[in-house]
């Protein structure tokens, strides 16, 4: 279901715009002050914000007017991309000037007609959908994850960043079908999700880089934890999955590139970990060369759980599933230019060619 957030400190609009909304089936929520608004938004992600621009300030609640919160969310990688349609008692250009140059995505003067706001709404929610967010999993994807990486390679603060990849997944597909191996990436994003929400940051973004990779972004503290979750609940919900003989057997029966039968184990997870702790590289290109080698590491190891806390450690590993955390980057060490799409690219690249390399034939 999607979901909208109103915020919006008279009450009689509240309540008008909540049941207007939900009647054409959206699950709303209504806050009144600007700080409540920006934290709900990193928590629950909502679809679209409808924000009264002339929010007052509430002291001891809330310092922020409406365009503060424009600000905040807009600033932040995991928000940014959210559609915000204004409200606002003032109609005059400069002041849907003012509010178009803090980049919100509509202005509506009170009073508003509610087939006007409803048709916006609609519009906006396309928008997003085709521009900036995953068309599988409705996660924020290319341009977004390289504007949250490049938010992390500019912020002094610890961070670490997951690299999730599918092993074998050419093969499921393959014997499986597409329309369950796209079931098994919305299973990974979703999994991504919960784990963030559960045992995250409130800031902490997942993005779906394309195919079955995916990133999470968050910090080191919560590295662990995160990498535990998604790899148990991965291995205990993908087995609904498969056929039971697969399951059983423990492998898929399929045939390899030259047509001949062949058993290709079940499709496991690997998770490269990257964190600013230590090393010292230069450039993003390095950063998906350390992500790329820990979970290189992740695929090779027996027990499939590896931990490398620099490339001069010897990998060692753990109980099941698979995560690999290499520490690695210096928050001074960046610059925020050059940062585009072809730097992303290389993580996918990497995974596409480890999986290549293991195919048979």
């Amino acid at each position: 279901m999607v979901n909208i957030l109103v915020v919006e400190d008279e009450q009689s609009i509240a309540k008008i715009l909540k049941e207007t909304l939900e009647i054409e089936g959206y699950w709303v929520k209504v806050v009144l002050n600007g700080e409540d608004a920006v934290q709900f938004t990193l928590r629950e992600m909502p679809h679209l914000i409808i924000l009264n621009v002339m929010l007052p300030a509430m002291y001891g609640v809330s310092s922020m007017d409406g365009y503060d919160v424009i600000l905040r969310l807009r600033s932040h990688p995991k928000t940014m991309h959210i559609p915000i349609i204004a409200l606002s008692a003032l109609g005059e250009p400069a002041d849907k000037i003012r509010a178009y140059e803090g980049d919100v995505d509509g202005y509506i003067t009170k009073p508003f007609d509610i087939a006007e706001l409803l048709a916006r709404v609609r519009r906006q929610l396309r928008r997003v959908q085709q521009s900036c967010l995953s068309p599988l999993t409705s996660l924020p994807g290319g341009l977004q994850v390289v504007r949250a990486i490049n938010y992390k390679l500019g912020n002094v603060d610890p961070w670490s960043i997951l690299y999730l990849d599918l092993d074998n997944f050419k093969a499921f597909n393959d014997v499986y079908g597409f329309l369950t191996g796209n079931e098994m990436i919305l299973l990974v994003g979703r999994i991504c999700q919960r784990a963030v929400y559960e045992y995250g940051n409130t800031d902490d973004f997942v993005g779906h880089i394309g195919g079955d990779d995916f990133v999470v972004l968050t910090t080191p503290e919560r590295a662990t934890p995160l990498c535990r979750y998604i790899s148990e609940r991965y291995k205990e919900e993908s087995a609904l999955l498969y056929h039971s003989e697969d399951l059983r057997r423990g492998s898929i029966s399929g045939v390899d590139r030259k047509g001949r039968p062949y058993q290709f184990p079940l499709v496991s997870l690997s998770i490269g970990v990257v964190n600013n702790q230590t090393c010292r590289p230069h450039s993003i290109q390095e950063v998906s060369g350390l992500a790329a080698e820990a979970k290189r590491n992740a695929k090779q190891s027996t027990s499939n759980i590896s931990y490398i806390s620099s490339q001069r450690d010897k990998v060692y590993s753990d109980r099941s599933h698979s995560f690999a955390s290499s520490s690695a980057l210096s928050p001074q060490s960046f610059s925020l230019s050059g940062l585009t799409m072809n730097d992303l690219l290389h993580f996918a690249e990497e995974g596409a060619i480890a999986e290549y390399e293991q195919q048979v034939y």
